[in-house]
């Protein structure tokens, strides 16, 4: 629910004969308040119909040798059916909705439904000097149909601020209980509802004496007063019989309930028949708060409505939703008690704000509880820790891998272009090349062996500082002993890396061999792809199967990078989980400990997540080198990487980018080996960010802090909109941090804390719902 909202209904100026030629209604919420005017026509018939109504009410409780606290006088009505009595009953409510769905006051009823949810607590109250107005069944207004929060209550016409002096405290409620005179009735029955009660000082008064009475009002401090036993109105004058041989009108107690009101009175139960004189009299006197009785009072009606409404006003509900739920419950008894949900009404003071039962635990004044406010905080921080080990139980099981590699996706693509000047220039072997060339010298190579060796011979002339060959060789051509360019000559060149590929008995069960290079100029170009088949890591160093035609245990592209660096005097040293390049240190990836990678069981060797760069990348075909098309300088210290682009070789993966733009747009693996060098060398030279996690124990943290806040939020919100409002603009608030700091290279856990985020809301909310039900 959100915050309550008061409709202030003021029918002022007339009468139901007449009609109220100026009926308003304001709304106020929180700061804003909004006033709306119509009007009313006379309806007499609804005079007539409320006259005889209560007429047949009286007489059919009278057949029905109901107990009423009221002092009864033998009537002589006959012939009274319970059918006649619902027809007048349901013409009654049919009667009073036609008038309010009259043209003139419909367009306050439309505003209201405009600027009112069914998620709203409102407070409507009647506002009028017309007795008889306040007789009506308002509740049967069918505007209280679809709002489920709503509840009536009554005021007068004239009203003012009660003046409160008391400043004494007190832990519990104090309860001054005037059982009075129980002629024909059980008033032990509400003795006994009021000593359930927690947090309550209770004092009872047992028909007592006016002067004792009087005493008690004036000499103590009291948060409710409590009637039960026989009461009545004459010409709107309310009796209450405090023993069997003495009665009381409101005006024989005025300066004694008027002190007890400034001593910080708030609330006036009369649980006896007919107290709308009592009401109206103890309203004069400016009381914040009365509930009262409209009509007779069948004594197990009274005991049933003060059961369900103490039980649900003690438990957290407002008094408004307490007298709804109480008064609803009481429909079950009309059979037996018809009308049993028309009697009970509260009489508001406009002016003053609805208690609370925790409210009066507080020492009287208008804050919540603290131990009330505790008591659902840790609730609220239990349910945290409940969710947020549930979170951290999934994501250990694996289970948000894959929403949380796919969400990484979106935010890397997200990221503006980075202009980084590459130090890699790959050399290409396109579709149209392997196409231009007789296939019959090729087999099923991509490049012979004479044009390999001619190819690194002319690029040796640029001055690279690092070649990668990346294109297997593990078997060779026939030796053309006429060429004065062998390909072994040019693979002997210390700066020509060669590549191979490891074996794997489960997923490469042989493995491709390197071309006749030493051990210490070889690099593997194992790829490891994701759940989704995704690439997002690299893989630097890994121990060999002693098998494996490849023994290398050192990537290519942690080769030519380290190399690279080497030229500018920067070593790299090797340790158990890391790689360390100066002072830019490369933690490798643990199962169980690595963000996203949670159950993950190919994270052998040292592997770390590549930060990937949409970056154009200078090619160059292998034509224009091969024919001598190229500036001087253009490969001078440079990183050149050469690799096959062409679409007939099935080496294309999926990247980030592609698994965003589509599956068909897949990447090159010799671009994948630049972007795996570049981030190497980026990260050392430029500090380029390294993609980083949490420690085990910070992810914890995180998704718990998470979780915790957004249970805060949403416990401190009432409606259902706004708490799910808070919850999503929670989790856009998520997505924009870990956005930000994954391009500051730490990747943060977001569809764990998103998860728990939601969970926690909910918990707290449906807790809520059940307190509150």
């Amino acid at each position: 629910m959100s915050k309550s909202k008061l409709v202030t209904l003021s029918l002022l100026g007339g009468n139901l004969n007449q009609g109220f030629p100026v009926v308003t209604a304001l709304l106020s919420h929180q700061d804003q308040s909004f006033k709306i005017t119509g009007s009313l026509p006379g309806v007499p018939e609804l005079v007539k119909l409320y006259t005889k109504w209560q007429i047949l009410y009286e007489a059919v409780h009278q057949r029905k040798r109901n107990n009423q606290r009221i002092k009864m006088y033998q009537q002589d009505i006959n012939n009274v059916s319970i059918n006649d009595f619902d027809s007048v009953c349901k013409e009654l409510q049919s009667t009073l909705n036609t008038w309010l769905k009259c043209e003139s006051f419909q367009n306050i009823e439309r505003q209201l439904r405009t600027l009112l949810s069914q998620d709203d607590e409102i407070k409507v109250i009647i506002e009028t000097d017309v007795i008889l107005l306040h007789r009506l069944p308002w509740h049967l207004w069918n505007f209280f149909d679809h709002y489920p929060f709503a509840e009536l209550a009554l005021s007068n016409h004239e009203y003012g601020t009660p003046r409160v002096s008391r400043t004494s405290s007190s832990a519990k409620v104090r309860i001054l209980a005037v059982l009075g005179s129980n002629c024909n009735i059980n008033i032990d029955e509400d003795r006994s509802l009021l000593q359930k009660l927690k947090n309550a000082q209770i004092t009872f008064i047992v028909n007592p004496t006016r002067i004792e009475l009087d005493e008690l009002l004036w000499n103590q401090d009291w948060d409710i007063l409590f009637f039960a036993g026989h009461s009545d109105s004459n010409d709107d004058i309310g009796k209450i019989y405090i023993n069997p041989c003495e009665s009381l009108t409101v005006i024989q107690l005025k300066s004694a309930l008027s002190k007890a009101i400034e001593r910080g009175l708030k609330l006036a139960i009369f649980n006896s028949c007919d107290g709308m004189g009592l009401a109206k009299s103890l309203a004069d006197l400016n009381i914040p708060q009365i509930i009262v009785m409209r009509e007779r009072v069948p004594d197990l009606v009274a005991q049933k409505f003060l059961e369900n409404f103490l039980f649900a006003f003690e438990e957290g509900k407002s008094l408004y939703l307490a007298m709804r739920e109480a008064r609803a419950k009481l429909q079950g008894l009309e059979n037996d008690y018809p009308c049993a949900s028309w009697l009970p009404v509260i009489y508001q003071n406009p002016t003053t704000v609805p208690t609370t039962w925790q409210e009066l635990c507080g020492a009287g004044t208008i804050k919540t509880s603290k131990t009330f406010k505790i008591a659902h905080l840790s609730k609220t921080v239990a349910s945290t820790l409940v969710v947020t080990a549930s979170v951290i139980g999934l994501r250990y099981l694996g289970v948000f891998e894959k929403p949380e590699l796919q969400t990484f996706d979106q935010m890397l693509v997200l990221r503006p272009k980075e202009e980084l000047e590459s130090k890699v220039i790959i050399i290409e072997v396109t579709e149209e090349y392997i196409q231009s060339v007789q296939r019959k010298n090729l087999g099923l190579k991509s490049i012979s062996d004479s044009t390999l060796a001619q190819l690194i011979n002319k690029l040796q002339k640029h001055q690279p500082q690092v070649i990668g060959v990346d294109i297997y060789r593990d078997f060779a051509d026939p030796i053309d002993k006429l060429n004065p360019i062998q390909l072994n000559t040019e693979l002997s060149k210390n700066n020509v890396i060669t590549v191979c590929k490891g074996k794997d008995s489960k997923y490469d069960p042989q493995g491709i061999k390197p071309p006749n290079t030493p051990l210490e100029r070889q690099g593997f170009t194992d790829a490891v792809e994701d759940i989704d088949g995704v690439v997002r890591r690299q893989i630097l160093m890994m121990p060999q199967e002693a098998s494996s035609p490849c023994q290398t245990n050192v990537s290519l592209a942690l080769q030519l990078a380290s190399r690279y660096l080497f030229s500018k005097g920067i070593n790299f040293s090797v340790h158990e989980d890391y790689i360390q390049f100066g002072d830019k240190i490369f933690k490798r990836l643990k199962p169980g400990r690595s963000g996203a990678y949670q159950r993950v069981n190919n994270l052998g060797g040292i592997q770390i997540t590549i930060n990937y760069n949409d970056t154009d990348y200078k090619r160059i075909p292998l034509e224009a080198v091969l024919n001598n098309q190229l500036n001087q300088d253009v490969l001078k210290d440079k990183i050149v990487i050469i690799g096959v682009t062409a679409n007939s070789i099935s080496d294309y993966w999926s990247t980030p980018y592609s698994s965003i733009r589509g599956a068909l747009e897949k990447t090159p693996g010799v671009f994948i080996q630049a972007q795996l060098v570049n981030q190497l060398v980026d990260a050392v030279l430029n500090k380029r960010p390294i993609f980083r996690v949490l420690p085990y124990w910070g992810d914890i943290l995180w998704i718990c802090g998470w979780s915790g806040g957004a249970s805060l939020i949403v416990w401190r919100l009432h409606s259902h909109m706004q708490k799910a409002g808070a919850i999503v603009g929670t989790i856009i608030v998520l997505y924009g941090i870990c956005t930000i700091t994954l391009y500051q290279g730490l990747w943060l856990p977001f569809i764990p804390s998103v998860f728990g985020i939601v969970a926690s809301g909910t918990a707290v909310s449906l807790k809520q719902q059940k307190i509150s039900e």
